[in-house]
């Protein structure tokens, strides 16, 4: 038997997973990406390690996009959108999250909510380093090139799909948050 169940945040409820990201970043300001992005992967190994509910571990799954997308530097995320993707990310390197995580059951909801958050604020960037990699391996195995190494090297026969995703990223979100001239982050800022 399954049970479906609808959460509705309002705005004092987002409100909170605003703050609590602030909050956050505000404490790994003195953290390097590579520290960001390995907090965030420790959350993954220690929700693997636990049975959690599949609405759950869907979310946690995403997340490993997002990390996946700051650590490749086959896709080389331009530097600014690559700080959105950390600044989202920050949240998951944070030990004071909302509901501490060895609270069984529940506690991951919060991990999994402030995911789909990122999921919605970073929806044109997952999008491309999605069709980026599905290019990429389809391409490499046409072409025998050892997948292993397509996420530490650039190659140039990906350049122009790379440029091609990055540019669609850009102009989609710039459709999506038009707003004093350029695109700004709706729950997340960027590390100054």
């Amino acid at each position: 038997m399954s049970l479906a169940i609808t959460i509705e945040l309002g705005d004092a409820d987002l409100q909170r997973f605003v703050d609590a990201a602030k909050r956050a970043q505000q404490e790994a300001k003195n953290l390097t990406p590579q520290q960001i992005t390995e907090a965030a992967s420790k959350l993954l190994a220690d929700g693997h390690k636990v049975q959690l509910p599949n609405f759950i571990a869907e979310r946690l799954a995403k997340l490993d996009s997002m990390i996946a997308m700051a650590n490749d530097d086959g896709f080389a995320l331009p530097e600014e959108d690559r700080q959105h993707v950390l600044a989202c990310l920050t949240y998951f390197a944070n030990p004071q999250d909302i509901i501490p995580d060895d609270v069984p059951v529940l506690g991951y909801l919060d991990d999994a909510i402030m995911i789909e958050l990122c999921v919605r604020e970073l929806e044109h960037e997952i999008e491309a380093y999605e069709d980026f990699v599905a290019y990429r391996k389809s391409e490499a195995a046409a072409r025998g090139v050892d997948p292993s190494t397509l996420k530490t090297q650039r190659h140039e026969w990906a350049e122009a799909r790379r440029v091609e995703l990055i540019d669609r990223m850009r102009k989609r979100r710039g459709q999506s948050y038009q707003s004093n001239g350029g695109w700004r982050p709706v729950l997340f800022s960027v590390k100054a």
